[in-house]
């Protein structure tokens, strides 16, 4: 892993690619900086950050099964690091990032986030994307005592271990349906099955969507994991076909809610409602089902059309560097690092302890719905999920109704009726 070539990437500042990953250097702007640690992307040039640069390190998925939805948490690291720079810096010294690819397993992460504090020599961090990889590595901070802000992971396990420098940057896994369980109740459905990968972060979306379903009175009608990596749900959908329920939410990452939707159609597997966590509010998902996406919902932490602090420019910006847009995963990444300076601020210091204590008090706006604001474990509290669904080309954000900008189209027709 320390086998390294160099390049130039940003202002003249040289970056390196090793086996493990990219170490990215960003010093000086480009497409625009955000004005303060809460706003989202104009312009507002200070001072030149001058000295020693603060090393700021991470391991993010750009490989492997979560490689996809990685890659928007890296960009959104790279677009607040070039920003801080030209805003000056971190108390006046130039961010570097160095960027490590965890290949989406968590033993990778693991031994990565080792090499950034002992051999790079990080002076913080940022959280990896997923909850298993975030789970693995928090061993590796919690034992070093660097704060870790989990700008990728939700999964509330994470913060039961009596952990001290492990936060949440957004709503834990449990919680992300509720949106739509709400929903389904007062369209008058009452039985739903929920299927769920077998990782952290979908089984505890699993459990938590079962028992908030229960308590809204809905009767689970099929329950079932299947196995990371999976490329065929034939079996589990015949399976659900035969439980007859009104509505099917699956606790799955992007490749896994492609192909349930598929295999779906294919058997002709008919709700009334259907949604999934993570791949149901990316981009890709409209992209690769077309028009078989029309319908489905699911939870977002963040979306482009919410009026939060400085979104419009973040997106913005965002989209001018990367010629994409962000979706959440990029807004996550981005609050993360508006997050950890606003710490750094509060602290007047690079000092891990000070900086710990700065964010397990910090309440702030991002580009997130809600605010940033943990409890004692370091669990978020103060976030904001919201629900869209997908009708045609576009994904309006239909509840909470005081974020809404659409409005929910149900029942899903039966896949043989949809032209």
């Amino acid at each position: 892993m320390n086998t390294r070539s160099r390049r130039s990437i940003l202002a003249g500042l040289p970056a390196s690619i090793g086996l493990a990953g990219l170490a990215l250097s960003a010093c000086g702007g480009s497409e625009g900086s955000s004005a303060a640690p809460a706003a989202g992307g104009a312009p507002a040039a200070g001072a030149a950050p001058k000295g020693a640069p603060v090393k700021i390190g991470a391991s993010v998925s750009t490989t492997g099964s979560n490689g996809k939805t990685g890659q928007y948490q890296v960009e959104a690291y790279q677009l607040w690091a070039e920003q801080i720079n030209t805003r000056g810096g971190l108390l006046g010294r130039p961010v570097e990032m160095v960027i490590l690819d965890d290949q989406s397993d968590p033993t990778v992460g693991t031994k990565l986030y080792e090499k950034l504090i002992n051999e790079d020599k990080v002076d913080l961090v940022l959280g990896p994307y997923s909850s298993g990889v975030t789970q693995a590595v928090s061993t590796v901070t919690e034992k070093y005592k660097y704060p870790l802000l989990s700008a990728g992971a939700s999964a509330s396990d994470i913060w039961k271990r009596n952990y001290k420098y492990v936060f949440g940057v957004y709503s834990v896994a449990e919680s992300y349906f509720y949106g739509v369980i709400d929903l389904a109740k007062k369209s008058g459905y009452q039985t739903i099955a929920i299927v769920n990968e077998d990782t952290v972060f979908p089984k505890a979306t699993a459990a938590g969507t079962a028992e908030y379903a229960r308590k809204q009175g809905m009767r689970i009608v099929f329950q079932e994991q299947y196995p990371t990596k999976v490329t065929d749900l034939s079996s589990l959908i015949t399976k659900v076909k035969a439980a007859k329920p009104e509505v099917l939410v699956g606790g799955s990452y992007q490749p896994d809610s492609v192909l349930l939707t598929r295999q779906a159609k294919e058997l002709d597997l008919n709700v009334k409602m259907l949604g999934f966590s993570v791949g149901a509010a990316m981009p890709e998902f409209g992209e690769g089902l077309g028009k078989d996406a029309d319908f489905v919902f699911g939870p977002s932490m963040w979306e482009p059309s919410l009026k939060t602090k400085g979104n419009t420019e973040f997106f913005d910006t965002y989209k001018k560097k990367w010629n994409r847009e962000p979706d959440y995963h990029s807004a996550t990444g981005f609050a993360g690092g508006q997050i950890l300076e606003a710490a750094v601020g509060k602290a007047k210091s690079l000092d891990r302890e000070k900086i710990r204590e700065a964010l397990a008090t910090l309440e702030i706006e991002t580009v997130l719905p809600g605010k940033y604001k943990v409890d004692d474990t370091g669990t978020q509290t103060a976030h904001i999920p919201v629900v869209i669904q997908w009708q045609g080309k576009d994904k309006p954000v239909i509840g909470p109704d005081s974020m809404a900008n659409g409005k929910p189209k149900l029942p899903m027709p039966e896949w043989k009726a949809r032209a």
